[in-house]
């Protein structure tokens, strides 16, 4: 659970109106009501009465508000007697990221980045692409670090905006080695004998890749749809236990692969390449950030 959630929960209840309270949290309403989603499915039950207008909470979403309220006030009251603790410095580059590349792909090119320029002081905000995207161009953060493919670009106008290719990213379907080292489901499966696959939702960007793989694939494949999830490592976990054949970018995988735990469920021609992009907004402006991309201009190509 978030706390943005609980901030976009308090606002609708007041607002009584999904597409002002969109307005006011700076979002799109998909993304908006997505969150609210988020928070009933996390609660384990419906806080808003969809059926009239303005909207209203159900019983549960009134008893909900006013713990809600109580709780974001003690994560302030915490937040400010943790003040005491020695606060990251000024200089600190704000990073917005997909989960994705935050749990695999981020961590070790840090490590790469401070052997040249030195430490450096990070703040992550990990979210699904749409929000990093939003907290970029809303000036939340410094740095958006997100895939590119073309036929599902990041749209920042070269004017404004600056990038770098950081690196590329090849989304495959991997399954469960067995004991010989083969894939216990190997694409493309058949009529008689679909395969278990595990997917990605349908707001995920992966589920796009996924799918685009598909149309392009060498064959058609036959696969039953047994699981779904917005992130690739709850996907992993879910291959790691032999549920099924998944698609799943190799960063995520580099060890589970070098361990022999998992295995490509098909050949090359089932994969598709994604740059991994950093971008920067040129109207936003301090010393460390300069220097910052000074340094990464000449380590990485511009795109």
């Amino acid at each position: 659970m978030e706390t943005r959630w609980l901030e976009d929960f308090i606002v609708l209840a007041e607002s009584g109106s999904f597409t002002r309270s969109a307005q006011a949290r700076h979002l799109t309403q998909p993304a908006f009501s997505r969150r609210i989603k988020a928070l009933e499915s996390w609660v384990g039950c419906d806080l808003i009465d969809r059926s009239s207008y303005p909207t209203r909470l159900t019983p549960a979403g009134e008893v909900f508000k006013e713990q809600a309220v109580a709780m974001l006030n003690q994560i302030h009251a915490t937040r400010a007697l943790m003040q005491g603790m020695r606060p990251l410095p000024e200089d600190t580059m704000e990073f917005a990221v997909p989960h994705t590349l935050s749990f695999s792909f981020f961590p070790k090119w840090l490590s790469r980045v401070q052997d040249g320029f030195g430490d450096l002081s990070c703040r992550l905000q990990a979210s699904n692409v749409h929000d990093a995207l939003l907290a970029f161009v809303e000036g939340g953060c410094d740095l958006l670090m997100c895939y590119h493919h073309p036929k599902q670009p990041v749209e920042l106008s070269g004017d404004r905006y600056a990038g770098l290719n950081l690196g590329v990213e090849r989304l495959m379907p991997y399954a469960k080695s067995d004991a010989q080292g083969l894939p216990e489901f190997s694409l493309p499966g058949s009529a008689k004998a679909a395969l278990p696959f595990l997917g990605y939702a349908a707001n995920a960007y992966f589920r796009l890749m996924t799918e685009l793989i598909m149309e392009n694939a060498p064959e058609p494949c036959h696969l039953h749809q047994r699981y779904e999830t917005d992130m690739a490592e709850g996907l992993k976990n879910m291959v790691l236990e032999g549920h099924g054949v998944a698609f799943l970018p190799d960063s995520t995988v580099e060890r589970e692969l070098a361990a022999g735990q998992l295995v490509p469920a098909a050949d090359a021609r089932w994969g598709v390449d994604m740059e991994i992009r950093l971008y920067r907004d040129l109207k936003r402006s301090r010393p460390a950030l300069e220097s910052f991309w000074q340094y990464l201009q000449g380590q990485y190509p511009a795109v």
